[in-house]
């Protein structure tokens, strides 16, 4: 079993930047592809971001290619997203994911939620006009 634990939303301007951070426990926070989704009130949870297992593969939704990144730190059982030029629409609470399996599938990304074994709880970004 695996926890996620969210943090480092919380209210900007636009423009502004933020870094999340997703705390795992566990002994083999290297042995799975993370992922961040979001999800805004009254919408479906989304894709944003994914990082393969040695950190050496990413893909990004193309709503925040060249805005966010996401990276890992292995040592630390840490995966991060750090998010500039926000802009209002990015409003929405912010998931990480873990999964089992590899990053790309040899077809696709793994950007489908159903494809993840264990969430974080979520932290809040809004995003002032």
């Amino acid at each position: 079993q695996v926890q996620l634990v969210e943090s480092g939303g919380g209210l900007v301007q636009a423009g502004g930047s933020l870094r999340l951070s997703c705390a795992t426990s566990g002994r083999t926070f290297g042995s799975y592809t993370m992922g961040w989704f979001r999800q805004a009130p009254g919408k479906e949870r989304e894709f944003v971001a994914v990082i393969s297992r040695a950190g050496s593969n990413t893909y990004y939704a193309d709503s925040v290619k060249g805005r966010f990144t996401i990276s890992r730190d292995n040592a630390k059982n840490t995966v991060y997203l750090q998010m500039n030029s926000l802009k209002p629409e990015d409003t929405a609470v912010y998931y990480c994911a873990a999964r089992v399996g590899p990053a790309y599938s040899g077809t696709d990304y793994s950007t489908r939620a159903p494809r993840y074994d264990y969430w974080g709880q979520g932290t809040q970004v809004t995003v002032s006009s």
